[in-house]
């Protein structure tokens, strides 16, 4: 477990070895509820390599100190990432105007 937002990661190590390497991230919200969406690459157990970029949106809640993770949303391609994008700018449009 995490107590401060920076020490939250995606990436995992198993017998010494990344298996899940994070590349980025970005915090969406703080405080007693945190949000942060990473991008990240999983190696893939038939190669040995790492594979193509990942992104997943992460929801921690603070509890006793420690920040533990409550939900995620894994997106699961470029396609279904350029949807995401396309509805929200759609829906900020509308907003904005």
């Amino acid at each position: 477990m995490s107590s401060t937002i920076e020490d939250l990661t995606i990436q995992y190590e198993e017998n010494g070895e990344i298996v899940i390497k994070e590349l980025d991230k970005v915090v969406l919200t703080k405080g007693a509820w945190t949000t942060i969406m990473f991008r990240y690459k999983q190696i893939d157990s038939k190669t040995g390599d790492f594979g193509k970029d990942l992104y997943s949106i992460r929801r921690y809640r603070k509890m006793k100190g420690e920040y533990r993770q409550q939900s995620k949303f894994n997106i699961s391609s470029p396609d279904q990432a350029r949807k995401i994008i396309d509805a929200l700018e759609g829906w900020l449009k509308d907003v904005e105007e």
